[in-house]
Order: structure tokens, then sequence, then C-alpha cells
């Protein structure tokens, strides 16, 4: 139904119920028709109620359609009471409080409301955990639970304090019979409250169908506890005018059915208003209310029973246990939030493939150790890697099989170096290690050790598609000693690279330093700031003149190149 539909649909109700008021409130009528108008009115909603439930209930789907499900069998129990009501007083004159099955049957309409109501709330998202979504399910029906006891027993002890301390007053009398009375209007009490509970964190409990259902609900409760008063003093007839939520009630729930659902906004942020400061403090509002309301009868010489006072440390028992659950929630989403924000810091410095430091992470570390080696002359050794042959591998085996040798090949970078190193994923094939180093000699020593070793185990046989594959690497080495010139981050990089491509001219599967003077005991003669290579690998094993011819071309190659 559209928007305008029901508001004319909600006008034509509306006169309806001004004139059965009329009749019933206004006293011009015999009280026999008065109270047959009356009961004929709410049971021909009721059913109009039952009809536009399961009429509307064909088109809809998912939570919606099961809402209206329930709230047609809520009708039907409520068309049923009617019926039985009509039957026992008008036609029956069963004295009340009846024990006939109408009491049973309108206990049962709050009932299959709430459920109705928590049929609407939408499940956890999918992509969480089962144990998660289980435990903050579990967690929501305990503060959903807590909350509505917490209103109900605010409003028992209010209701002992003030207008219907009669009715418990004479309940030994009457107490199955009164017992269904009283829990009539209190079923709704606790309607309320899980609306309330549940509209602070589901917006579609905030739609125009519950809120209409709540306002019979508030109708239905008030007269309810009316009816509870007069049967307390043990009043034979209820006065027509205390039938009047009880005759709007049917007419709300009619227009509940035909009610639209406005579409749900998804993917925006709603700033908190009024309302949800309102929904927040709703346990707390009618417990408020009860002390003020204590408070003013114990100053005035009223005294207290023992039931009030039984009830009341019962309440405030359970605002406490509810405090103690709600700074366990906090705590548990305070943890959640730091875990997520580590997760994202990790995501944001490390190379999702291989679990190492990506460029970002590295290049602010690798600014860290030139801004110490500045302050406190600390030597400084960074190593460039790049896998040789790597394209061969992504065209012959495919991707998947590329990113196996990337995975392995991060592996073995960080089974071979120390604790304090920094291994890091440039990006494609190319890694970069920050060796942590104290003085001179062992910047000199490790690097070269730690770099022959890396060059040992990246050569080392690895699995590819079900063959052995030697995947070698090539490894340009920079160090900055202690006194050594001041270098920015971008010219360490650039100079490692730089010597990385020449050892990839050698041949690869080669290691070149950059700025080395000597070659297997062999000087050779360079002009600062040219690099000569030392080639440590294949070109080391062809004997000490092939070596120093290796090694004259390489220094060529550079020169050449840096020119």
């Amino acid at each position: 139904m559209s928007p305008r539909q029901f508001a004319v649909s909600a006008g034509v109700a509306g006169l309806s119920l001004v004139a059965a008021l009329v009749i019933v409130v206004a006293g011009g009528f015999d009280w026999s028709f008065a109270v047959a108008v009356d009961k004929l009115f709410q049971l021909g909603f009721s059913l109009a109620a039952l009809g536009g439930f399961l009429y509307t209930a064909r088109k809809a789907t998912g939570g919606e359609r099961r809402w209206r499900l329930w709230m047609a069998a809520a009708m039907a129990s409520l068309s049923i009471g009617m019926s039985a009501w009509i039957w026992g007083q008008l036609i029956m004159s069963v004295p009340l409080p009846t024990t006939t099955l109408a009491p049973v049957s309108f206990i049962m309409v709050p009932v299959l409301t709430l459920f109705g109501v928590l049929s609407l709330v939408p499940d956890e998202p999918a992509q969480r955990s089962e144990p998660a979504r289980h435990s903050s399910t579990r967690r929501g029906r305990v503060l959903l639970g807590l909350d509505a006891l917490i209103i109900c027993g605010s409003v028992f002890v209010l209701v002992l304090v003030t207008a219907l301390q009669s009715v418990f007053t004479g309940w030994p009398r009457t107490a199955p019979a009164l017992a269904t009375v009283v829990a009539h209007p209190a079923a709704y009490l606790v309607l309320l409250a899980v609306v309330a509970t549940l509209a602070r964190s589901h917006r579609v409990i905030c739609q125009p169908p519950i809120l209409v259902l709540s306002l019979a609900a508030v109708a239905q409760s008030t007269s309810g506890w009316v009816f509870a008063a007069y049967v307390g003093d043990g009043a034979g007839r209820i006065p027509p005018a205390a039938d009047s939520g009880f005759v709007a009630c049917p007419v709300l729930f009619a227009l509940a059915a035909f009610a639209p659902f406005r579409p749900q906004k998804s993917g925006r942020q709603r700033s908190l208003w009024l309302s949800d400061y309102l929904t927040v403090a709703m346990p707390y509002l009618p417990l408020a209310v009860t002390c003020l309301f204590v408070v003013f009868s114990t100053a005035t010489g009223g005294s207290l029973t023992p039931l009030e006072i039984d009830v009341g440390l019962a309440v405030i028992g359970l605002v406490i246990l509810r405090q103690l659950v709600t700074l366990m929630d906090n705590m548990r989403l305070l943890r959640q939030l730091t875990e997520s924000q580590r997760q994202l810091e990790h995501q944001a410095f490390h190379d999702p493939l291989t679990g190492l430091a990506n460029r970002t992470l590295f290049l602010r570390r690798l600014a860290d150790a030139v801004a110490v080696h500045d302050r406190d002359q600390r030597p400084l050794v960074l190593l460039f890697v790049d896998i040789d042959g790597f394209k061969t591998v992504n065209d012959n085996f495919g991707h998947g099989a590329g990113d196996a040798v990337l995975r392995t090949v991060a592996e073995r970078l960080m089974t071979n170096v120390r604790e304090g190193d920094l291994v890091a994923r440039l990006g494609g094939d190319e890694f970069s290690v920050l060796l942590d180093s104290t003085d001179s000699m062992d910047a000199a020593a490790g690097s070269r050790r730690i770099s022959q070793q890396l060059l040992d185990t990246l050569c080392a046989p690895q699995v590819v598609r079900g063959r052995d594959m030697c995947i070698s690497a090539s490894i340009g080495t920079v160090s900055l000693c202690a006194f050594d010139p001041d270098l920015t981050p971008d010219e360490l990089l650039r100079r490692a690279d730089e010597a990385m491509y020449a050892a990839k001219r050698r041949g690869k599967g080669a290691l070149v330093v950059y700025g080395d003077t000597t070659a297997n005991g062999t000087a050779t003669t360079t002009a600062p700031p040219a690099a000569t290579a030392t080639a440590v690998g294949p070109a080391d094993t062809a004997g000490p003149a092939a070596t120093a011819a290796a090694t004259t071309a390489a220094d060529r190659q550079v020169d050449s190149a840096r020119a």
C-alpha cells in the first residue's frame, strides 16, 4: 500500500474509532448496547487485521514475511479471545475475572507479536565466523532480557506503590484468574521494552508498522491495567470508558498490517539524534520514575511492603548485572578494535602474498637507519635481491607457480637473516634486505657472509608444478660504514640496484658489492664515486686469472653504465 493510500485508510479507520468511542463512552445508549458495540467493533477490526496480515504476507519476503505471518497468528488469537469473551460475558454472563479461554488468548497476542518483532531483526553478517555470530547473538539476547526485566520490574514497583495497590492486596482471593488479568497488560509492557531495546541497534524496528504496533500495545496495556484495577476492587461491571484502549488496539493492529515499510538505506552513517539517546536510556527511565515515586511515598509518611522492597532490590540487582554485562561487552569490543587496528596496520605495511614488509615500511625503516648512521655513525648494509628468469617461470608455468616461487624465496630469505634484520618485497620479483650492523668489521664481514649464504640458499632446488627447478638470484650490496659520507635513502637504494644489475650482467646468480676495491685479492682501480664489482659465485670457480679478467670486464661494464 502506498503512503497516500495508507493515509486514506488511516483516516477512515480513525473516523470509525471515533464513532465507536462516542457510542461506548458518551453514555447516551443502554449499557448492554454499548458493551455489544464495543466488543463487536473489536472483533471486526481483529478479523480485519488478520485478513490484512495474511493478504500482505503474500508479496512480502524475508523477515517482513515472517513478521506478517507471526502477526496473523497473533490476530487469530485476538479474534478467538474476543469471540470467547463475547460468548462468556454477553451471552453466558460469566462473572469477572473470567477463567475462560479469552484471557489466555489475550495473553498470547503480545507473546506472538514479540516473536514477530524478533523475526524482523536481521541475522549476523555471513562473513563473520560462526562462533562470533553465536557469541554476539547470545550477548544481545542477554541484554535484551535484562532490559525487559528492568522495565517490567520498575513498572511493577510503580504499580504497587501507586494506583493498582488494591489489585495486589486482593490477590489471594482470586489468584488464578487475577494472575491472567495482570499478566495481560504486563506482557504488553515486555513487548514495548523489547521494541524500545531493539530500536537502538536495528533501524528496521523504527519502521512505521512497528511504530503503529507499539501504539496498539500502549493502548491495550493502559486499558489492561485499568481493567485489573476494577477487577481487584471486585467490580462486576467495567465502565465502557475503561475500554477505550481495548477499542483502539484492534484498529491500530489493522493499520499496522497495511503500513508501508520504508526502503532501508545502507552504507550511510547516521548521526545520533534525541531518539537514539532516549532508546539508550529506555531501561533506566522507568526505574528513575519509580524511584521518584518511592521517595515521594516514603517522604509523605508511606511505608513499603516487603513485596515492594524485594522487587525493588531485584530491579537494582538487574541494573548492576546489566552494567557488568555491558562493561564486559565494551571490553570485548575494545579488544576487537585493537586487533582490527593491528591487522589494518599489518596489511598497510606488509606484502599480502609473502607476508614480508612492503616498500612503504622498508623505505621508512631505511630512512630511520640512515638517520641513526648520520647521528651515531652506525654502519648500514643494504642488499638488493632480484630473481633471475622469473618471467620465464610465469610464462611457462603460470602466475600461480610464480606466486609459489615468490613465497619460497621470501621464506628462504627470512630463514637466513638475523634477528633485527628487515626483509622486504619491493615489488614484482625484487626483494631487499636491511642488515642490522654494530661496527664496520661486522658490516663488511657480515654482509658478505649473509649475502653468500642467501645466494647458496636461493639456488637450492624447489618444486614448481611437480618439477625440480633451481631459481637463482642476483644480489647487489651497498655498505655505509661509520665514517662514510652521508647519503640519502634513495641514493643508497639506487646504488644497491645498480650493483644488482651489474651482477645480472656478470651472468646472474652472482653478488656484486658496490664500492669494493678488491676481488679475490686482485686490486682494481676505480675513481670515486664509480663502483667496482666483486663477483661471488660462478665467476669465482674459474681460477685466479679468469677471475681477474672477469672482474676487470665487470668493472668496465659498471663504469660504462654509470657514464
